[in-house]
């Protein structure tokens, strides 16, 4: 969707034709996906900012997005405790990405969260294995 220039509902249909996900997930990709969409700008802003020695359009596109969603994540998704977050963006980095997109994603959206004062986002509700939020 990012190299054709826009997303659409239709654009995530089709995405889910061809991966099975169940309603949770489907609403929780469409939100991201809009939200990150929306709030694009602001996003990149805040990415050039946090980037020493590299510009946005240096970026791969799988790093890019990978830093774009965890951000949207962090700045608008209260829900997501931000060590979450940032420990799943290291993780679709690892997979998706080169040998050192995990550290390279890492190193930046801890720096962001730490400017924006959101290292300890979601920390209060507490957080138990494999990044749940335990119910109070």
């Amino acid at each position: 969707m990012d190299i054709r220039g826009a997303a659409s509902p239709e654009d995530l249909a089709l995405l889910f034709e061809s991966f099975h996900a169940d309603d949770r997930a489907r609403k929780f990709a469409a939100e991201l996906v809009e939200g990150v969409e929306r709030e694009g700008t602001v996003l990149d802003k805040h990415l050039a900012g946090a980037l020493e020695h590299w510009k946005i359009a240096r970026l791969s596109r799988v790093d890019h997005n990978i830093l774009r969603i965890g951000l949207y994540e962090l700045l608008w998704m209260d829900e997501i405790p931000a060590r979450v977050t940032i420990d799943e963006a290291i993780e679709l980095a690892k997979a998706y990405g080169d040998q050192d997109s995990g550290r390279f994603v890492n190193g930046v959206l801890d720096e962001l969260a730490g400017r924006l004062e959101l290292k300890q986002k979601g920390e209060e509700r507490g957080v138990g294995e494999r990044g749940f939020v335990k119910e109070s």
